[in-house]
């Protein structure tokens, strides 16, 4: 399949979205809720069909936290490296669902798991996007301790992403969580420092750190608003946008 044109709406190249593995569980909790995952395909497969070239990090919650573990008495890198697998899990599931809406696809893991998924190859991985196959990163970075948000900051430098996407369940960054405080209140835009300066709970510090180094923009919105993701890559005023002081 020829890689699609570029669309005149299409604000941006090459993308990275991170989706959690929560996401992939919809109303259930927990699992892989297949009609979470095919509507989440749809709109994936919707802004390719924009001629972007799509890299995207999953996390694998829905199956193992590993940091959860950890909590209740197991070694932190043998339940990291569980929580890794879980990705793998997702990835395919993904994979399986963006190829039944007609698009071609790779799950690069950064585990050699040779029978289900490539090994991580940064120009191998840049060559498939370049090609127009959506990149699908699984097994964090293969490394305890480091969250699949940091991955996802990682990855999106390493194959050299215009932004990274962070698809949530909330509508982007509050001063407080607006699940518990009806008064909580939403930024439109915010930089690196003050996320890390106010404790903002949007990624880990090693991710927004790695981000604000390289100046690498960050929209943080709700996934489940369906055309989200279009909207943002269109251009669009959706979630919260977290960029640098120099980029204003």
């Amino acid at each position: 399949m020829p890689k699609l044109p570029k669309s005149p709406e299409a604000h941006f190249t090459r993308i990275l979205l991170k989706l959690s593995g929560e996401a992939l569980a919809g109303q259930d909790g927990s699992g892989i809720n297949t009609e979470t995952l095919d509507a989440i395909a749809q709109e994936v497969a919707a802004v390719h069909d924009l001629g972007l070239e799509i890299a995207i990090v999953i996390g694998g919650g829905n199956i193992f936290r590993g940091v959860a573990a950890s909590t209740s008495g197991m070694d932190r890198s043998s339940a990291d490296h569980m929580g890794m697998l879980a990705t793998v899990i997702n990835g395919l599931a993904l994979q399986d669902a963006l190829e039944k809406k007609g698009k071609f696809t790779r799950v690069m893991s950064a585990l050699e798991i040779n029978a289900v998924a490539e090994p991580y190859i940064r120009r191998r991985a840049v060559r498939h996007l370049e090609k127009g196959r959506i990149v699908i990163f699984v097994a964090g970075t293969g490394n305890p301790y480091f969250t699949t948000d940091t991955a996802a900051a990682l990855r999106s430098m390493e194959v050299h992403a215009d932004i990274l996407l962070k698809a949530t369940k909330v509508d982007g960054i509050y001063d407080s969580d607006p699940v518990t405080n009806p008064d909580a209140v939403m930024f439109k835009k915010v930089t690196f420092m003050e996320v890390l300066n106010k404790e903002l709970r949007v990624m880990d510090t090693p991710a927004i750190s790695l981000c604000k180094d390289n100046n690498l923009p960050i929209v943080v919105f709700n996934l489940h608003d369906t055309g989200n993701i279009k909207r943002v890559v269109t251009g669009q005023k959706v979630g919260t946008l977290v960029t640098s002081r120099t980029m204003e």
